[in-house]
Order: C-alpha cells, then structure tokens, then sequence
C-alpha cells in the first residue's frame, strides 16, 4: 500500500498498481524520446554519403538536437513549476514525433539539421520533468527503482530506435527509417497520456526570473551538486562519443559490416537496462560506491574496445553500456536527494550538463577519429573517463545522500 506523508497525501510505492502504471508510462515515454534522438547514430555513414559532408559534420545530426535538448530542458523544467508535469510530457512527445516525421522528408542538409534541432527542443519537456515528477510522486525507497526503470527505458528505447534505423535503412532507406520512428512515437505517446498518474505531491510556484536565477545559483554553488554535474558531462560525453564512431570503424576495413549487422550491435544496450534496475535498487538500500565501481567498469570497457577480434569490440561496448547506464542511474537519483528545493530544476541542470556533453565531447572526438582513427577516439573517451572516475571516488562521502524521511 502507498506510504502517506504528514499533511495525509499518498506516495505512489513499490508493488502497487498505481507504481506499475506510472512506470509503464514513463517506460514508454523514455522509449519514444530516446528512439526519437538516438536513431541517427547508426546511420551517420549514410547521412554523410547521402547529403556529401564528413563524419565531423554528420555527427550533427546527433548534436544538434542533444544541444537543443539541454537548452530547452531549462525553460521547460520552469514551465512544469508553474503549469503542472503531465501535460508538458504529453505535448513534448507529440511535437517531437511530428518533427522527425518532418525530418524524413529534408531534402537538404540545412533542412533536416533544423528539423532535428526543433525535435530535440521539442524533447526538452520530457526527461527533467519526469525525473522531478519520480522524486515528488514516489516513495523515496521505490524512486531508485523507479528512477532505474525510466533510464532502463531510455536504454531500450535509444537501443531499438538504432536498431529500427539500421534494419529500415538496409531494406529501404534512411527516410522509411525515420517516419516509421515517428509514426511509434506517436502511438506511445497516447499511451502515456493514458496510464500515467496525475500529481499528487506537486503544487505550483508563481513564476519569478528572480527566484529561478537565485535558485539555479545556488545549485551551481553547491559544491555535491556540480560534481554530479560534471559526472553527467563526462559519462554522456564518453557514451555518445563512442557510439558516434563506432560505427565507421565496423563499417570500414576490416570489418566492412553491413547498415543491418551494425544496428544489431546496439543490442548491447540490454546490458544496460540491466545495469540501471541493478544500480537503483543498490541506491534505494543506501549504497554509496556503485557510482565509482561503474565509472570503473566504463573505463575498463574503453581499454578492451582496443583489441581486433570483433567478438571483443563487441564485448567491450556491452561493458561499457552495462558501466554507464548504472553511473547514469546513480547520479540521476543523488540529484533528487542532494537538492533540498528546486528539484525539477536541479535535474534539468544536470541533464542541460549531460546534453552538453553529448554535443561537445561528441563532435570534437570526431577530430580524434580523423586524425589517429580508433585509437584517438578511445585515448580521447579515456582521459574523459578517468577524470569522472576522480569526481565519482570523491562523491562517496557526499552529505545528502540519504533516503528523507519520507522513505
């Protein structure tokens, strides 16, 4: 049965019917967001043969919308204080699968990159706020796995929308890829609308520029809380730089892999779906070492991606996915509890940090792969990932981090 706060109000708790609806729904709005942005990592090749650019240049597609992302993630946590959390999900994923549908039909470079960056501002309503909407609704002791079942869908959801992409690519085109992508999307974002539960915890704020600056400085200044920040950089940076070129390497000599064989090897992300329910159930009994451990793993997964035999590179992406969906997991959830107040806008800060990441480390890897091929590409995600392994050993002693209690 739900937990009830002091003023009489029910948490949504582990076991319960209202915890599986509310976990299918932001299951699947996880799914579509994720399938939506990451669909074009498999077919960067494709994108810079069709429309003439280098692999640099192409690895915008996926930038530029990550960029919008982390931009738009600001306002749109904002918004959700005053106006309420559910219908600003709702509307981002709507918009977002209209976009992409556009998307498949840019004829040109220039149009398709805007289609794409509209989408990810589009998308920008989704992950903050239902990060804050996990950490009000539920009980603290099933919000960890709750919060590892949303990043569990992110993991499936960007896993298939490769896969689909790769597959429709081979059999048809890049754009039959798309549309079919978007035409999902928008199904699953009925069935969000559906099942989710509306707030119970939230109570709106009167906007006020003042108290959103005064706020987002405070979380800036919070020393715990700009580690994690950092961490989101360095471990979104690290993942996006190594599946962006990832798949020029297999496509080239001497793998020579097939558009289809390609977006099968993305069925690594399995590994970390399962990381993300593993490392939030660790995090719901109050473990403070799996940030670290996987960072670790990460980092590990990058040296063994060195090796030739293709068995090994695959292997080598599986730890990886496994270390940072867990690392993802972990962060995700000592956010909610670190901030004491502002949390939808503490975790729209950490995400507009990962976003940047993602946009920054994952286009400038592009000039490691150029210049020193796999091998700059791994030095380069290395160095990153040793410095997060640092700030991670440092957050184990982090105050803060304990369950409220509510839990």
């Amino acid at each position: 049965m739900a937990t009830t706060d002091t003023a009489g109000s029910s948490f949504i708790d582990a076991g319960t019917e209202t915890f599986w609806r509310a976990n299918i729904a932001l299951f699947s709005a996880a799914f579509a967001t994720f399938a939506m942005l990451y669909c074009v990592q498999p077919l960067l090749p494709v994108l810079a043969e069709r429309f003439r650019v280098t692999p640099t240049a192409s690895s915008l597609a996926l930038s530029i919308p990550t960029a919008a992302l982390g931009i738009g993630i600001i306002l749109a946590s904002s918004v959700s204080e005053v106006s309420g959390r559910k219908h600003i999900m709702c509307w981002s994923l709507v918009i977002a699968a209209v976009l992409t549908l556009a998307s498949a039909i840019a004829t040109t470079w220039p149009e398709f990159l805007i289609a794409r960056g509209l989408a990810g501002l589009a998308l920008s309503g989704l992950p903050a706020v239902a990060m804050a909407y996990v950490s009000e609704e539920f009980n603290p002791r099933a919000g960890g796995l709750a919060m590892g079942l949303y990043i569990g869908g992110t993991g499936i959801g960007g896993m298939t929308g490769r896969l689909l992409a790769a597959f429709l690519s081979d059999v048809g085109s890049w754009r039959w890829a798309l549309g079919t992508i978007g035409g999902i999307s928008l199904v699953l974002s009925v069935l969000f609308w559906l099942l989710l539960p509306a707030s119970r915890q939230f109570r709106p704020h009167e906007p006020s520029l003042r108290e959103l600056v005064a706020t987002g400085v405070g979380h800036l200044k919070d020393s715990g809380l700009l580690r994690l920040y950092v961490m989101g950089f360095l471990l979104m940076g690290s993942q996006v730089s190594l599946f962006n070129y990832i798949t020029f390497r297999l496509m080239a000599r001497p793998y020579l892999l097939s558009q289809t064989v390609v977006g099968v090897i993305f069925l690594v992300y399995v590994f970390g779906t399962a990381s993300s329910a593993w490392a939030g159930n660790l995090v719901g009994r109050g473990s403070r070492n799996v940030l670290w451990i996987t960072t670790a793993i990460m980092l590990g997964g990058v040296a063994i991606s060195l090796v030739r035999p293709l068995w090994m590179v695959i292997a080598s992406l599986a730890v990886i996915c496994f270390g940072f969906f867990g690392a993802h997991t972990v962060a995700s959830a000592w956010i909610g509890r670190r901030a004491k107040e502002g949390k939808a806008l503490a975790s729209s800060l950490y995400l507009f940090f990962y976003y940047a990441g993602a946009s920054i480390l994952g286009t400038a890897t592009g000039k490691a792969w150029t210049g020193a091929g796999w091998a700059g590409v791994a030095a380069a995600i290395g160095v990153t990932l040793a410095i997060g392994l640092v700030v991670s050993v440092r957050l184990r002693r982090l105050p803060g981090l304990q369950l409220s209690s509510a839990g």
